[in-house]
């Protein structure tokens, strides 16, 4: 039996939250650019809680941006899908199956533009959402008249100016409320500075500018939660006998989830979300929530990816299981991380987030692939771990070992050993051939073939990918070099452990 609005009536579990009928009616009241896991786990759950509590009573129509893939099993299913919440909260077993009708309609951007803008004309539109990777708040000056623009803030600008449109010369409320949640600093901020440059490139009239001004709000926001979306074949099998239905759509998450969102009384009057979770937070400043996320929990998954992945770890929980790992993963938060977040943040503050970061990496229930957390890995190192790099020099003026070896392991892991004819990129360690998914892939190609003192000089020098030369911090490239080498020669998990057994014969020397 397929999950649908059919089958629906037949799934009355007291392990499973169902919607009720009387959802499917609920007006279009969000427009969300992106159909991932991550917000289909965290944005969509609130909403469909909001929901099921009679509060915000919206749906969302979601855009899915590019042609990959197909959106047949949001049809097949009537665009519901299925949450399943495990993990360790507060000391307590979660498990909880959740059944959500947030989504109404999934729209392709390249065939259902008209439908998109017509929703932008829409009185029970007001929040706008997005998460288009970190590479999607770009700027590219483009016709916004094209059927569609190709960026996301092409097509943001589109939707709004027809709202513009439909509601300049009317007394209607037309205020919207936009939310970036893509993993970049000041992710709403950039995306309204993106749209206004585009307004001015499109030569759009100044009332309209004006309009925006005063209807749209763009607000910063962080999201928090591990979603690995949907589990391999075996734990899949099991859940749906479990559930007693199929699911193309099923995933999975964590019980943690934060989504902190920046703006006053007015973005929280129009989002209508209060009370709905405490896991949803409308503030002024947000900032502390992004440097305790951002710095350690996606600080620590980058910078221990490669290493447990060169380790022939697979997963995030398997590499919690494994003593090497989880004292370099405490290590390099509690050492070197949290002393040198670059935000004005108390020690114990960040400490009781790190031993929940600790908590929420030992879920035995989320498979969360390490392949998956290095896609972009060039990215999340040059947000994530760069600043905590600087500022762990200025403050300390030596080398972070931990961190060094984090950067050492991600080397190799880049390292290309061939590219295919599509554009794809691969890298080769203890003969185990593997995708290397980053935009940065052909500028890797073309160091293949420089030695490994050549290489780990250029790369750390380039401050086009850094935005500084980190090959003059003191030690740093010599200390990378050595792991590097040590890496390649003795393997991973050796030189994870004497790097281990250094540092604490480092810490009882001191």
């Amino acid at each position: 039996m397929i999950l649908s609005k059919t089958t629906l009536n037949g799934l009355g579990s007291a392990q499973l939250i169902v919607p009720d009928q009387r959802h499917f009616n609920l007006p279009e009241r969000v427009l969300q650019f992106g159909t991932g896991v991550l917000l289909r786990g965290l944005p969509d759950y609130f909403i469909n809680k909001a929901n099921l509590k009679g509060i915000f009573n919206g749906r969302i129509a979601v855009v899915k941006s590019t042609s990959k893939g197909n959106t047949n099993a949001f049809t097949e299913q009537d665009n519901l899908y299925t949450i399943c919440v495990r993990g360790i909260e507060q000391g307590e077993k979660i498990k909880e199956n959740i059944v959500t009708s947030a989504i109404s309609r999934v729209l392709t951007a390249d065939t259902d533009w008209d439908h998109i803008l017509e929703i932008a004309t829409s009185k029970d539109l007001r929040l706008i959402v997005s998460n288009t990777t970190e590479v999607g708040i770009q700027l590219v000056k483009e016709d916004i008249n094209q059927s569609p623009p190709r960026s996301f803030p092409a097509k943001l600008l589109a939707v709004l100016y027809a709202r513009y449109l439909a509601f300049a010369k009317t007394d209607e409320d037309a205020d919207l409320v936009v939310i970036a949640t893509e993993l970049i600093p000041d992710n709403g901020k950039k995306l309204e500075a993106i749209v206004f440059e585009l307004a001015d490139y499109q030569g759009l009239d100044s009332e309209f500018v004006g309009w925006l001004k005063q209807h749209v709000h763009f607000c910063n926001s962080l999201v928090d939660r591990i979603v690995p979306g949907k589990p391999d074949e075996a734990v899949l099998a099991e859940l749906e006998a479990e559930l007693g239905y199929t699911d193309q759509l099923l995933i999975m998450a964590e019980p943690y989830r934060l989504w902190a969102i920046e703006g006053g009384a007015a973005v929280e009057r129009l989002l209508g979300l209060t009370g709905v979770d405490e896991g949803i937070i409308v503030k002024p400043d947000i900032e502390i929530y992004r440097e305790l996320k951002v710095r350690l929990l996606n600080g620590s998954h980058t910078l221990a990816s490669a290493i447990a992945f060169l380790s022939g770890i697979s997963t995030v929980a398997e590499a919690m299981a494994e003593a090497p790992l989880k004292r370099y993963i405490s290590k390099v938060m509690q050492k070197e991380i949290a002393p040198a977040i670059p935000y004005e943040v108390a020690i114990a503050l960040s400490t009781a987030f790190a031993d929940t970061v600790i908590d929420r990496f030992s879920n035995p229930f989320i498979a969360h692939s390490w392949i998956n957390i290095t896609f972009q890995y060039t990215m999340k190192i040059k947000i994530r771990v760069v600043p905590v790099l600087l500022n762990y020099y200025k403050k300390y003026h030596q080398v972070p070992a931990h961190i060094a070896l984090g950067f050492a392991a991600y080397l190799v892991f880049m390292r290309v050993s061939r590219a295919s004819s599509n554009g794809q990129y691969f890298g080769v360690f203890q003969g185990k051939e593997y995708q290397i998914t980053d935009d940065q892939g052909s500028y890797f190609q073309e160091k293949s073939g420089l030695s490994a003192a050549e290489y780990i000089q250029q790369v750390l020098s380039d401050e086009g990918l850094w935005t500084t030369d980190l090959s003059v911090l003191p030690g740093l490239q010599e200390t990378i070099t050595d792991q590097y080498q040590m890496i390649l020669s003795v393997g991973m998990q050796e030189t994870l452990q004497q790097a281990l057994q250094q540092s604490e014969k480092h810490l009882q020397s001191n």
